[in-house]
């Protein structure tokens, strides 16, 4: 069957303007993705954006610093992926429980001690522990400031990526740093510290204690690390802003986003227009590849691949160019997977296995909640499914698997086949092809492979 493109009213759907969109849509709707790789419950900095813009204002921050202060809290967890396997490496842990669980740990030494021991090889052999935890306490300082500092750069590049002023960017590269100077990644004490910076970690503990035992442990909680976390003033405004039962109410309510939303500053600065679509999601398939060494340029290049395939198969350049965002944001649901099973070596198990195909329904729901990408978000969800029915997530055969899918299937299984993975090395081109031959007509698309093959001729 001939499936070259074919008008745009027949298989895809009209492009949606983005004039209507707010930047605030589409960075928290993006912040879902954030939250999956710092093992957070969904809507974490959501829930940040509204604990700590009450704190703002309290503060009588001006308008300026406000808006700075609202994209600070969505994107506090911008370079978070990209020491996830670092934490698996060092740690011998999964990097999702090993973040979730470390934010709840108290100020204290003795309580980070018990954490470093608990959390520390827990399914590995006695002899490997040993090994790890030796290997941590003889090096805890510097391998701590190595794992923030990868973070808190990376998020500030990503932040001044996406059009962001230093004022933001500066304040996500803050984010670990304590009033008392004993934080991270370079000891800055009190107002040296920017106030986005100092807020948005004020904010992040208040959601992880609240979200896990209530209100009064986050208030517990930021008290008693009033002076050395936290700027008093700063815990000072939150318990004035804690007064109001509404606060609360609302923080615990699913319908949160939209209060969120209410709360975006004007700021005629930052149009979201065609040019900054793309740059979104450039931005967000960058965070996807940090989290593994073995997926460096994966988005990229299956976009470029995509891009090229959709080209000789007749598609024109609007569409090529939605199609592109689609495949760079391909993998944003493996945000979702620890690195324990991202980077095994081996085969995985029964469990492991049913976690990886979770990763397209996650891609779906977080770009489900951005409207320009809804209609990419199908075609995204869809990219492990097979025409003969045997893919994943929803069996889908066949006609039910758009031409948009088929192209980015052939061209995410041509760059994982000849690229190197934990479980295999690099393939050479011409036996990747070979490979994915015998994949034509039960998981790949004739016509799709025959255009990938010109362009890799090409």
């Amino acid at each position: 069957m001939d499936i070259r493109y074919a008008p745009a009213t027949e298989v895809l759907p009209a492009i949606d303007p983005v004039s209507s969109l707010q930047l605030g849509d589409l960075i928290g709707a993006f912040s879902y993705a954030l939250d999956l790789t710092d093992g957070q419950p969904p809507g974490h900095c959501v829930r940040c954006a509204w604990i700590g813009m009450h704190v703002g204002r309290q503060l009588g921050l001006d308008e300026h610093a406000l808006w700075a202060l609202y994209y600070t809290l969505l994107l506090k967890d911008l370079g978070c992926s990209s020491n996830a396997a670092r934490i698996c490496q060092l740690y011998l842990a999964d990097d999702h429980r090993f973040k979730r669980d470390f934010k709840l740990v108290g100020a204290d030494t003795s309580s980070l001690l018990r954490f470093v021991v608990s959390h520390t090889g827990p399914d590995n052999r006695w002899h490997s522990r040993l090994s790890a935890l030796a290997h941590i306490m003889r090096n805890g300082s510097r391998l701590s400031r190595e794992l923030i500092l990868a973070r808190c750069t990376r998020g500030a590049d990503i932040a001044r990526q996406l059009g962001f002023p230093e004022t933001v960017a500066e304040a996500v590269h803050g984010l670990d740093e304590h009033f008392d100077g004993s934080g991270q990644p370079e000891g800055r004490r009190g107002e040296a510290i920017p106030v986005g910076s100092r807020i948005a970690l004020l904010a992040q503990v208040v959601d992880v204690f609240h979200f896990s035992s209530g209100h009064d442990a986050a208030l517990a909680e930021i008290r008693s690390r009033a002076g050395s976390w936290f700027d008093p003033a700063l815990v000072e405004a939150f318990e004035a802003v804690a007064r109001d039962s509404a606060f609360w109410q609302t923080l615990a309510e699913e319908g949160i986003d939209a209060a969120v939303r209410a709360l975006e500053p004007a700021d005629a600065a930052f149009a979201v227009d065609e040019d900054y679509l793309d740059a979104i999601a450039a931005a967000f398939g960058g965070v996807v590849d940090a989290k593994s060494p073995f997926t460096a340029g994966h988005s990229a290049r299956v976009s470029e691949i995509s891009d090229r395939v959709a080209d000789r198969l007749g598609m024109p350049h609007p569409q090529r160019r939605w199609l592109r965002r689609g495949a760079l944001l391909h993998d944003v649901g493996k945000l979702g997977v620890s690195n324990t099973i991202l980077d095994k070596p081996g085969k995985l198990d029964v469990h492991e296995w049913e976690v990886i195909k979770l990763h397209p329904a996650y891609s779906e729901q977080i770009l489900a909640r951005v409207p320009p990408f809804a209609e990419l978000a199908r075609i995204v969800g869809a990219h492990h499914e097979r025409l003969d029915g045997r893919g994943y997530p929803r069996g889908l055969a066949g006609p039910q698997i758009s031409l948009e899918t088929r192209i980015i299937t052939v061209a995410d299984i041509f760059d994982a086949i000849s690229s190197e993975r934990p479980y295999h090395r690099a393939t050479p081109v011409e036996q990747t092809l070979d490979i994915m031959r015998s994949m034509v007509g039960t998981s790949l698309d004739r016509e799709c492979f025959q255009a990938l093959e010109t362009v890799v001729d090409e």
